[in-house]
């Protein structure tokens, strides 16, 4: 019944009625824009923001593995350090003539005069 009356109705063709048209019409487009620009602009954000999140993530990544690779990389310094450190003490023993003779008679078995090496089994 409501679709009858509507259907019998009649617009007004007037200059304002015309004009008030317009004005809508102008109105939607003007918001059927904002909708597409409000989009278009989120989504570059969200590109954006997406881009400098995984930058952050990755950076953050390598910093720690660049931090695991100095602690280590520190530790084999202080075991490289304790090792300069003996072979200097080596050296410095390496320069006494006593040292070389027992390091001599304990490797390669050699003997003062008068001793007499005995080589026991090591079982």
């Amino acid at each position: 019944m409501s679709v009858l009356q509507k259907n019998k109705v009649t617009k007004i063709r007037s200059s304002y009625v015309l004009e008030q048209e317009r004005k809508e019409k102008r109105a939607m487009r003007r918001r059927r824009m904002a909708i597409i620009r409000f989009t278009l602009l989120s989504g570059i954000l969200l590109a954006i923001s997406s881009a400098l999140l995984y930058t952050l993530i990755s950076q953050s990544a390598n910093i720690e593995a660049k931090i695991e690779e100095e602690q280590k990389l520190e530790q084999q310094l202080e075991k490289l350090k304790k090792e300069e450190q003996q072979l200097k003490e080596e050296i410095k023993k390496l320069n006494d003539d006593e040292y070389i003779a027992e390091l001599a008679r304990k490797n390669y078995f050699l003997s003062k005069e008068g001793e007499i090496i005995f080589s026991v089994p090591e079982e």
